[in-house]
């Protein structure tokens, strides 16, 4: 029976979206799971996991791990599996989760398979070619580690009682060489993109970065998040956190609104998981109103203020 962990990854006293999907997955394939927590103060972390399935969960707590440092984080991970023989080891996609599989493939000599949507318990499931093909992975290693697509899984409650462990701490002395100066946080009001269940984006088509003013106040109204292609955040119109797209995040909302979005495969493949797709664009052949459920053909900056002011009086 296989045994797996994931790395549940968390921010502010919570377990990030994407790593309760992860975990929840593991959970419906069966066998021993476990979920690893790291950090400083962050025993009340580890209780939250047993809703989502895991029956145990280690937590490493120590100063030195405050920081969110990758080496000492493979420092942890490594030793738990070698000392409880894990199978598979899961992480749900972001920058800290990337260099901590990394890190953790080469310590361990082990396979990593990247951008997955499904997974077995031996085999996994990723898209490739711009998503226009799924292809099934594989690992020719003992130990199998595996990142999945941001938005890929559903967060599911199952209830259930969790053990939580003490995990050793023992970092290598090259692990404690670097330091974190300083952290800083992008100020954001409202749900970030990969945890909205509203996103609205904006493309060139706005026009100007003032313009995404006009996202702002739908987003707000609907009680959403402000999404941006890559050619804007290039442009500087928009930070890079907000980026959709194939060199930007994936996401998954139950409404995604595109203004101004021409629809180019890049920015597709970030945002065709979406439950309802509504484009707005003033030009009809936009590749856009293919794969949208509801297109509007006119002017965003007249239409949008106008819905965002229905919105408002719609929800009181």
């Amino acid at each position: 029976m296989a045994k797996t962990l994931v790395f549940l990854e968390h921010h502010d006293g919570a377990i990030q979206k994407g790593a309760l999907g992860v975990l929840s997955k593991a959970a419906q394939i069966g066998g021993e799971v476990a979920g690893v927590v790291i950090g400083s103060g962050v025993g009340s972390v580890a209780e939250q996991a047993g809703k989502y399935g895991a029956a145990t969960v280690h937590v490493a707590d120590d100063e030195r791990l405050a920081a969110p440092l990758p080496q000492p984080r493979v420092d942890v991970i490594a030793k738990l599996v070698r000392d409880e023989g894990y199978d598979n080891v899961l992480f749900a996609q972001s920058v800290l989760a990337s260099d901590v599989a990394a890190g953790l493939a080469a310590r361990l000599d082990a396979g990593l398979n990247w951008g997955l949507v499904d997974f077995d318990g031996e085999k996994g499931k990723a898209p490739q070619l711009q998503d226009t093909v799924i292809v099934e992975v594989g690992w020719a290693s003992p130990v199998r580690l595996g990142i999945f697509r941001a938005g890929a899984l559903d967060a599911t409650e199952t209830g259930g009682a969790v053990e939580v462990k003490d995990a050793a701490v023992e970092l290598e002395d090259f692990s404690t060489q670097a330091e974190m100066l300083e952290q800083a946080h992008a100020e954001q009001q409202g749900p970030s993109i990969e945890d909205a269940d509203v996103i609205v984006a904006g493309g060139r088509g706005l026009g100007e970065p003032e313009k995404f003013a006009l996202a702002e106040e739908l987003a707000k109204a609907l009680g959403g998040a402000v999404a941006a292609t890559r050619a804007v955040v290039d442009a500087g119109w928009y930070p890079y956190s907000a980026q959709v797209g194939q060199t930007g995040k994936t996401v998954s909302p139950k409404l995604y609104i595109a203004l101004g979005i021409s629809g180019a495969i890049q920015h597709k493949v970030g945002m065709q998981g979406s439950n309802v797709i509504v484009a707005i664009n003033k030009d009809p052949n936009a590749p856009i109103f293919e794969f949208s459920d509801l297109g509007v053909v006119g002017d965003l900056h007249e239409i949008v203020p106008k819905l965002s002011e229905l919105v408002r009086a719609r929800r009181g």
